[in-house]
């Protein structure tokens, strides 16, 4: 998840989420709404930057595909490396721990840094991880790497969508945040496709190493168009224990880690439930409208997010719940099963920008803390939901699997319902 901009302009260094409003910083105690939007250089004012948003969309693209492209080309991996599918299947949720663990700690270490010397420095450690990855022979080495690469990935996730708030004009925030992770979806719809064929045509090692080639070209783009900004004043980031006191955060980081859950239970063994289904030869097919509709979610989360963000939190649990209940009819064939995943991914596609914008606006001066835990979460809860529904398949069968969505999406429609007031309001108070 879990989980990373530049706009058109941005108002006088807005208090979110990477410098907090103090002493330190005057002009950042202006509040993002009254304040007068400065303007990029080469940008229109009032529009976003859409050059450098790309660039950290890039970025996202860059840390969801390392994520899961070893799912993509699991069989060359385990066969050249000497070990099981199962015990190679594991470089994916050692990628998630190396997130959970080191996010919150890392950003506690880096936050005074130039937020473009910490986005570079994230880059370069994919670039590093994915070459090792591609010239490994050796299984632990490998896990190594992709160890690294998880740490490089907690660091870019605690700071890609508030660059993208901090650079967007205050009633395009969300937007900006939409396009950015953007990403996400085309990892999953293109990127992950188009390795493993790149994978199975020549071989696994240079999907990894086109992944270096992808992140080498993005630390060029990333000097070039994306603006730097300041860090935060030593000693300005919030402990995490204050942060989680602030109203709010709590509700969505408990929506956040049970959310994602829900979410993985199924997207990790989708290949198994579809197999139980008497439809494994379809599982490229269901991903890619998957997907689609994922890209066609964020995008219509993008247009509305700055105005709705409670209703289309709702709306989103809600269309995953019925996709998740549509899978669960044992007799449903396989127009039924694409509906579902069209669903799904319509409902799915737009969570990350939610949780991010959500766990900001409620954060305001701790933005920045509350971001990074929500990494953290983001990925514990993926590292879970992998080893969960593992255990719900040799139970009870692939078919538990989309019953234990629905039964995980309960709360998660509760809590947002009933966090109207502080973190899932109507219409953030920075942009009624």
């Amino acid at each position: 998840m879990a989980n990373d901009t530049t706009a058109a302009g941005r108002s006088a260094a807005p208090a979110t989420p990477e410098n907090p409003p103090g002493p330190e910083n005057p002009a950042i105690s202006e509040s993002p709404s009254t304040s007068e939007a400065r303007t990029l250089p080469g940008t229109p004012s009032g529009r976003l930057p859409l050059l450098a948003l790309l660039a950290l969309a890039t970025a996202v693209f860059v840390t969801s595909l390392t994520e899961t492209l070893p799912a993509g080309v699991l069989p060359g991996m385990s066969a050249d490396l000497g070990t099981g599918e199962a015990a190679m299947g594991q470089a994916v949720t050692v990628y998630a721990l190396g997130t959970a663990l080191t996010a919150v700690p890392l950003a506690a270490r880096t936050a005074a840094w130039r937020r473009k010397r910490l986005l570079l420095t994230s880059v370069a450690g994919f670039a590093a991880a994915n070459t090792v990855t591609a010239v490994s022979s050796s299984y632990a080495l490998t896990m190594g790497a992709r160890f690294l690469a998880g740490v490089a990935a907690g660091v870019a996730w605690a700071l890609l969508a508030g660059y993208a708030r901090r650079i967007a004009p205050p009633h395009l925030q969300g937007r900006a945040v939409a396009v950015a992770m953007t990403g996400i979806p085309l990892a999953l719809s293109l990127g992950v496709p188009a390795a493993t064929f790149l994978g199975e045509a020549v071989g696994w090692r240079v999907a990894f190493t086109a992944m270096t080639v992808i992140a080498v070209a993005l630390l060029g783009w990333i000097a070039l168009a994306v603006p730097d900004l300041p860090g935060e004043a030593r000693g300005g980031r919030a402990p995490v224990a204050r942060t989680l006191r602030v109203p709010g955060v709590l509700p969505v980081l408990a929506v956040t880690f049970t959310l994602v859950l829900a979410h993985t239970v199924l997207y990790t063994y989708v290949a198994a439930y579809l197999g139980h289904r008497g439809l494994a030869g379809s599982t490229g097919l269901v991903l890619l409208v998957f997907g689609a509709a994922s890209l066609a979610g964020i995008w219509f989360t993008g247009r509305h997010i700055d105005r709705r963000l409670r209703i289309l939190t709702l709306a989103g649990t809600v269309l995953v719940a019925v996709a998740a209940a549509a899978l669960a009819v044992p007799a449903g064939g396989t127009a039924l099963v694409l509906t579902a995943a069209a669903l799904w991914g319509f409902g799915w596609g737009g969570a990350p920008t939610l949780l991010q914008t959500a766990v900001a606006d409620a954060g305001g001066e701790h933005a920045g803390t509350a971001q990074t835990l929500l990494v953290s979460l983001w990925n514990a809860a993926m590292a879970g939901g992998g080893i969960a529904g593992g255990v719900l398949l040799d139970a009870l069968g692939a078919g538990a699997l989309s019953w234990s969505v629905l039964v995980l999406l309960v709360p998660v429609v509760a809590i947002v319902a009933g966090a109207g007031a502080h973190g899932f309001p109507a219409r953030p108070a920075s942009r009624r």
